[in-house]
């Protein structure tokens, strides 16, 4: 296996299921001993820059608090506050960062923002979301599953939500572990899914045997689903107008994810939501507080996903 130090973390498209799986093993071990109340400071002495241009709250929170659980130093660094928001070139910023910082995580727009400050930097760049991607929310999301299902074979995914980088992180996921995932969406709305991830998707299914669908059947996507996944039906979208959010959320609404759409699933099945969630558009209070969803728990395996990935990446565990 490749070695993960020094590497980037831009999308799960570069990583091996093996690779991932290491991540995993990995976050296990270190939720252990956060439980157990034992140390684990392997990065201590090493610093790691944040710079978040959307608003976060489970990513910033459980970067920072898992960052000091390793002994790392974590700087958070306001845009609107540094140089760059004054013209100072994306460049000349990812080089300074890199002479002061072990690591960079960024919570951007473009994917190309977080491709170009790892094309300037040496040290390594964690994406912390962007549109088209959400890795460190994926590497949480298959812990999850692990410890609910007790597997992560033979899996049937039924998604629901916004075409925007969720959809596109688990449809990755999905081919690189060979599971079925189907996509309930309006159709109009089919043509917006990243095209780099589709062409990785279609190809990788090709050797795992995996299956990627989208269909205006919810029932179909969500019949014997053992795992129901409800994302937002309006994402963080520069530009949109209120207008433009009322009637995308309308076309949406006939996907919401209620107590009878979760009686399609499997009896084991489980719901899952990356959150913030907006109760009474893409999931009704009686699912998301029900008996089949672990929102919370899900939630807090972003610490320790990520604690794993950054123990990794800056050379504290190999």
């Amino acid at each position: 296996m490749k070695s993960f130090k020094n590497r980037d973390f831009l999308t799960l498209m570069d990583y091996s299921q093996d690779e991932i799986l290491r991540i995993i093993d990995l976050s296990d071990e270190l939720k252990e001993k956060r439980v157990n109340g034992e140390s684990h400071a392997y990065l201590q002495g090493k610093t790691v820059a944040m710079i978040f241009e959307k608003h976060s709250t489970r990513t910033r929170l459980s970067f920072q608090a898992g960052a000091a659980h390793l002994g790392l130093q974590a700087f958070y660094m306001d845009p609107s506050t540094m140089q760059i928001s004054r013209g100072e070139s994306l460049m000349d910023t990812a080089k300074t960062i890199d002479r002061y910082a072990d690591a960079l995580v960024i919570r951007t727009h473009e994917q190309a923002i977080v491709n170009d400050f790892a094309k300037y930097m040496d040290r390594p760049v964690i994406n912390a979301l962007t549109n088209e991607s959400h890795p460190c929310q994926l590497l949480a999301d298959i812990q999850h599953v692990r410890e609910k299902m007790g597997r992560l074979k033979n899996l049937k995914i039924g998604y629901v939500g916004d075409v925007w980088n969720m959809a596109h992180s688990w449809g990755i996921v999905s081919s690189i572990f060979g599971w079925d995932m189907m996509y309930a969406l309006p159709k109009k709305y089919e043509h917006l899914f990243w095209p780099r991830a589709k062409e990785f998707i279609e190809k990788t299914n090709k050797e795992t045997g995996g299956s990627f669908t989208m269909t205006q059947n919810l029932k179909e996507a969500i019949t014997d689903a053992d795992v129901v996944v409800g994302i937002t039906f309006v994402s963080m979208t520069r530009g949109a107008t209120e207008e433009d959010m009322k009637k995308k959320l309308a076309e949406f609404m006939p996907y919401q994810i209620n107590t009878e759409v979760m009686s399609w699933a499997k009896d084991d099945g489980i719901f899952m939501h990356c959150l913030p969630a907006h109760r009474g558009e893409e999931v009704t209070n009686e699912v998301i507080d029900g008996p089949q969803s672990f929102v919370f728990d899900q939630a807090e395996n972003r610490m320790h996903t990520e604690k794993a990935l950054m123990a990794l990446l800056l050379g504290g565990i190999e």
